[in-house]
């Protein structure tokens, strides 16, 4: 148990780079998260050939594995498209959501009563996210993009705690990855039509954090994370990664000056979060 929570933090901390990368990396969400998936793809690829991990599995099965990949790259296309639309704060903020939206539809999709104790410390996060992050009116489209993505991120969670228990993590990904890649290449030209952008093909810098990106806070992120649901919840994992905003707007403050000087509602809100995860974090170590 022990191993897997240092494995989920180290996830978190990975996650907490993937909204700076949005901000640096010039494509817009669509193409974003068409070569994340793309690049992830082929590097897990090789991961699985040097370790020799079996790729025989059933075309039924493996549908349903790269079925969940999907729901990562919507979740994906959305998060990016808040950062695009807002900026890094107000993206990672309405991440926060997540754990809330977990404890609304795990419940309704295994067909198990709503727990009183997650939602209570779901509201505490959201309490704390908000004290850290002042929203601002100007920001709706963002949030509400935000807010979307939440609810996919959460779908998604739901939906890998039952493949963990199966196949290899590695694995999983692959398919997943798969997945997304064949999902959003048929959905792109639609997506640039809609979206029309004056070069498809990323720059030189561009291609660098891409392959950062799907390398650390891609493979690397959702393999610790499918690890980590082998022995803690789904509801526990996303709660955990409520985490991700507090990093993610340390960043944002440190290298792009985006929010005001630290004060006290930080403190405050960073206490919220905190308390909410360690609190959930003895609870399931109890259970």
């Amino acid at each position: 148990m022990k191993k897997s929570y240092i494995l989920l933090h180290i996830a978190v901390l990975l996650a907490g780079f993937t909204g700076v990368f949005g901000k640096l990396i010039s494509l817009n969400e669509g193409l974003l998260v068409g070569y994340r998936v793309l690049f992830s793809s082929i590097i897990l690829f090789i991961i699985l050939k040097l370790f020799k991990i079996s790729k025989d599995i059933s075309l039924r099965e493996k549908f349903n594995i790269a079925r969940a990949g999907l729901l990562i790259t919507i979740h994906w296309i959305f998060f990016y498209a808040s950062i695009k639309y807002s900026n890094i704060s107000v993206g990672v903020v309405s991440y926060c959501l997540t754990s809330l939206f977990t404890a609304l539809f795990a419940p309704l999709l295994n067909k198990k009563q709503f727990n009183t104790s997650e939602l209570l410390l779901s509201m505490l996060t959201l309490a704390g996210i908000a004290l850290i992050f002042h929203f601002d009116s100007s920001y709706q489209l963002g949030i509400i993009l935000g807010v979307i993505s939440s609810a996919f991120a959460a779908l998604y969670t739901i939906f890998n705690e039952r493949l963990v228990t199966i196949y290899d993590s590695k694995l999983i990904n692959y398919y997943q990855m798969i997945g997304g890649t064949l999902g959003l290449g048929i959905l792109l030209p639609v997506y640039l039509y809609i979206f029309p952008v004056e070069s498809i093909l990323p720059s030189l810098k561009d291609i660098f954090y891409l392959i950062i990106l799907a390398s650390f806070c891609t493979v690397g992120l959702y393999v610790l994370f499918a690890e980590s649901l082998k022995k803690i919840s789904a509801f526990t994992v996303n709660l955990t990664f409520n985490l991700e905003p507090v990093y993610a707007i340390v960043m944002a403050f440190l290298f792009f000056n985006e929010s005001k000087e630290v004060n006290i509602f930080f403190y405050i809100g960073l206490f919220f979060v905190i308390t909410s995860v360690i609190s959930q974090t003895i609870i399931s170590i109890r259970k």
